[in-house]
């Protein structure tokens, strides 16, 4: 009997998203488990495995041709994950062999954003492209970076982190240790970063106020929506950064495209198109005009989960 299914999982700083996935690229089964809340790595492998096990008794274990896992800082060479800021294990995590003893099956890992890119070159908006970056906006800053077809994983597996990059020079402080990464502006955690800064200063005047100490990403969307003035500064700050940044890294791999995925990218107008002015006013001449800026077209979860289960095909 040839396998009909394959496990992808996606393990986000927030929530772990996993699904059953056929050949077509059509998800059969699927489910989410909180990534934070567990004391070990081994506990949350028991959850995870709790909530995944009774699927495949379901379908039948000889149905399932393996797993594919994307996860923060995980590298596709060694199976591990590696000092990873927005998950609450710390060192070196040798996932793959916990899951495959844990499972029972093949398991076969990759950065989550390169798991998302993945995904959406096979079945979304990437489809047919073979030069473009994946940038997934969450509660940090992932990337993935295809050249020629091809992902590119760098002679070590971590090659591609442009949320990692320097954006602002000593800046603010990263949970990698370092000063002005770019997700500690351009994600969900650094515009929120962004809004609690501005709120303090003097005579300010916002609909934010009434979620000082308490704000999410959502609520400054919210905010914009209703024409709060800080709000919208607040996006166009953190466009000019991501645009800028962005515009840097174009000069190494000239993609064809630039495709948006997570929370905060369906913050729609109000990031989407200073986005796009602060990357063409930046970007070397070569460049200009080329570049297409587009927005996932898988379902908010499931491109990092189908670009997931391709590796375990």
């Amino acid at each position: 009997m040839n396998p009909t299914l394959a496990l992808g999982i996606d393990i986000g700083g927030t929530n772990t998203a996993f699904g059953f996935v056929d050949r077509r690229g059509q998800i059969t089964h699927k489910g989410t488990i909180p990534t934070k809340g567990h004391l070990s790595i081994g506990l949350y492998i028991e959850a995870l495995c709790e909530a995944i096990e009774p699927i495949i008794k379901e379908v039948g274990h000889r149905s399932v041709v393996g797993a594919g896992v994307g996860a923060p800082n995980a590298n596709f060479y060694t199976g591990e994950i590696a000092f990873a800021p927005n998950l609450p294990w710390e060192g070196i995590i040798p996932l793959s062999k916990l899951l495959k003893e844990a499972l029972n099956m093949n398991v076969v890992i990759t950065n989550d954003a390169n798991a998302a890119a993945i995904g959406e070159m096979t079945y979304g908006a990437a489809k047919g492209l073979n030069d473009f970056f994946m940038v997934t906006l969450g509660t940090g800053v992932g990337s993935g970076i295809v050249a020629n077809g091809k992902l590119i994983y760098g002679h070590d597996g971590f090659a591609g982190e442009l949320g990692h990059m320097i954006a602002v020079r000593d800046g603010r402080v990263c949970g990698c240790g370092r000063k002005g990464c770019l997700e500690t502006y351009a994600s969900a955690t650094g515009i929120v970063r962004t809004a609690n800064e501005w709120l303090e200063r003097e005579g300010v005047d916002s609909l934010l106020l009434a979620k000082k100490g308490n704000l999410t990403s959502r609520d400054i969307y919210y905010a914009a929506n209703d024409g709060d003035a800080l709000a919208l500064d607040i996006f166009e700050f953190t466009a000019k950064i991501l645009g800028q940044t962005l515009a840097d890294a174009v000069t190494i791999t000239s993609p064809q495209a630039i495709v948006f995925f997570g929370g905060l990218s369906f913050s729609g107008a109000f990031l989407m198109d200073p986005i796009r002015k602060y990357l063409e006013q930046n970007l070397l001449k070569i460049y200009k005009n080329k570049i297409t800026i587009l927005h996932s077209e898988l379902p908010d979860s499931d491109a990092a989960i189908l670009g997931a289960s391709a590796l375990a095909w």
